[in-house]
């Protein structure tokens, strides 16, 4: 499904009080501690959701930061192929900002993982170029996000705001300075509000 043409969009999962992320990403709890329960809307509720979980998916090209795409820090010393298995649910290319080069990765479905080690403005015009006439998903986590924000490179931010307070790990906006949000839709379900901005320039 995606969105219009050119657009870049980000969705994101937010606790009530502003976090993305749980403290104490690992192997065992991919978000932080607790930080599950942020996104229990798409997986016990999906029918109800069906419309924003649709236009998570769709889209052109994506973009991620490193701490999204996995667990390992530094040099890329262990093998890693990303949390979603062999067939990841993005269907397209992927692009992962690291300090550190590695390969591309190839995936089952459609999806593969390129390594972008030249900021936000590099991986937005290699995305650009991979989409073509497609939209553009800056998919997180929370310091990505504030990058292409403070960098004025998003035009819509999807809050999905969980009913739960996380007290602490990854919080949105921390990083991204003064941002201009102009309320375009809202919605109320039973695990989620759904909330849109188009971010003014």
């Amino acid at each position: 499904m995606g969105d219009a043409a050119g657009t870049v969009s980000c969705d994101v999962g937010i606790s009530a009080d502003g976090f993305v992320a749980g403290p104490g990403q690992t192997l065992e709890e991919p978000l932080g501690r607790g930080a599950e329960s942020l996104h229990r809307w798409m997986f016990e509720t999906e029918e109800e959701n069906a419309a924003e979980i649709a236009a998570i998916l769709g889209h052109g090209a994506y973009i991620m930061g490193r701490n999204m795409f996995g667990p390992v820090r530094g040099e890329w010393d262990e093998p890693w192929r990303g949390w979603w298995g062999e067939e990841p649910p993005y269907r397209a290319p992927v692009f992962v900002l690291t300090h550190h080069p590695h390969e591309p990765i190839e995936m089952e479905g459609g999806t593969t993982f390129h390594f972008v080690t030249d900021g936000p403005e590099a991986a937005m015009a290699r995305a650009r170029e991979a989409a073509g006439d497609r939209s553009v998903s800056v998919a997180g986590g929370a310091s990505t996000i504030d990058q292409f924000l403070a960098a004025g490179l998003l035009d819509e931010l999807r809050l999905h705001i969980a009913p739960i307070v996380l007290g602490a790990g990854e919080r949105l906006f921390a990083a991204s300075g003064p941002v201009e949000l102009r309320p375009v839709a809202s919605r109320t379900a039973s695990l989620v509000t759904h909330v849109t901005y188009r971010i003014e320039r």
